[in-house]
């Protein structure tokens, strides 16, 4: 689950992380009213959007008068805002973060995360800050300082004091950015995050490091232990697809493709679309129905599935392990019977009662296509969207 920037930045703050003071407004009346309240000269509106890039995208403004937050707040308010990171989306702007301007004298990259390839977690930091890290991993990698954190024995702060002289900072910013790391590796553990990054962490006039931005992703698995956290997700800034499916606890993620897929276990559909693609098709989706498939699940997930325009197929493909086969025919003839579904559907069972859930589907007077194994349903599958065309 990603976070917008104020929320982060009330984390970092309840775990002593310095930030810029700020207030976040949802109108531009609340705007200029937490400008007031910062007592400053300067203040930078910055539209709340689950994606980096945004003053490129008029996201971020600096503002010198009153009359410029509330007009930057007006225009950002209601706007919709796509980058490089919004997957395609452009996400609706229902918030702005009023903060103080600082000074900055230095921009420092720094990040927490799970390193998958060393299996632990690890700290990147580079002099190199307020920039796309892997610009700078390209062109100057030596400018990149790892910290690799042991899973046994956590992080030491000697490593932290180590990477801090490696970017050049003096003695009170080393000590700065050590505790800083501390407290990030400390949240990270508490909250069971999959990635903390400041981009930029900066030395302002005043020779401090303090956290100018802040990015925080957390695992959606552990949201059952920190409720706290899944009351702060904005299902607005995701694809509405993916957010019904995540209310359903279904595993769904939106492809390019125009065969969609609807298998039960994370693992049989990732090599159901392997195949499909091995067949000169193109998955439109991720879909893990889970274990339990049910009619209901199963009738969601076409919903689902079919608010997508480019589906022009569908490839089912059902393990019967702890569900019986029959039960889950007569959840696909359910589903299909109250979706009313208009494309083809490729059918593949197999497992426990596989030939009493075949003759169910025989039977059903319905228009589904049956497969004997995965590489028979993805010829099928592939075929079907010819057809079509």
């Amino acid at each position: 689950m990603n976070f917008h920037e104020y929320q982060a930045k009330d984390l970092f703050a309840q775990y002593n992380i310095p930030i810029p003071r700020g207030q976040v407004a949802r109108t531009p009346e609340e705007a200029v009213a937490a400008a007031e309240s910062l007592e400053c000269d300067m203040w930078v509106v910055k539209a709340q959007v689950h994606a980096g890039g945004r003053g490129k995208a008029g996201g971020v403004k600096l503002a010198k008068t009153l009359a410029e937050v509330k007009q930057y707040a007006t225009d950002m308010l209601g706007m919709k805002i796509q980058t490089y990171q919004t997957g395609g989306l452009a996400l609706p702007v229902n918030e702005v973060l009023i903060t103080e301007a600082a000074d900055i004298e230095q921009e420092i990259y720094l990040s927490l995360l799970v390193d998958r390839a060393s299996k632990c977690l690890s700290f990147v930091a580079s002099a190199e800050g307020g920039v796309e890290i892997e610009e700078v991993a390209r062109t100057n990698p030596e400018k990149i300082h790892t910290i690799k954190i042991d899973n046994t024995e956590g992080l030491f702060p000697y490593a932290c004091r180590k990477a801090g002289f490696a970017m050049g900072l003096n003695g009170k910013q080393v000590r700065q950015l050590t505790h800083i790391m501390m407290q990030m590796y400390q949240m990270f553990i508490d909250l069971d995050l999959s990635l903390i990054e400041v981009n930029p962490l900066i030395i302002d006039d005043q020779k401090n490091v303090v956290a100018l931005d802040a990015k925080i992703n957390s695992d959606d698995n552990a949201d059952f232990r920190h409720p706290q956290l899944a009351d702060l997700r904005d299902i607005t800034q995701e694809d509405p697809a993916e957010a019904k499916a995540h209310e359903h606890d279904l595993n769904y993620i939106k492809l390019e493709g125009n065969i969609a897929c609807m298998v039960n276990g994370a693992g049989l559909a990732m090599a159901t679309m392997d195949v499909i693609k091995l067949k000169g098709g193109d998955p439109a989706n991720f879909l893990d129905v889970g274990g339990g498939a049910t009619a209901e699940r199963v009738a969601i997930a076409f919903k689902i599935i079919l608010s997508d325009p480019n589906v022009e197929s569908i490839l089912v493909n059902i393990f019967g392990g702890i569900v019986r086969c029959d039960l889950i025919a007569d959840g696909i003839i359910s589903a299909i019977k109250e979706v009313g579904v208009k494309v083809p559907i490729v059918v593949r069972l197999e497992g426990t009662n596989v030939e009493a859930g075949k003759k169910i589907l025989d039977e059903s007077g319905l228009a589904v296509i049956a497969a004997d194994n995965l590489d028979d349903a993805a010829n099928k599958a592939v075929a079907a969207v010819g057809a079509q065309s």
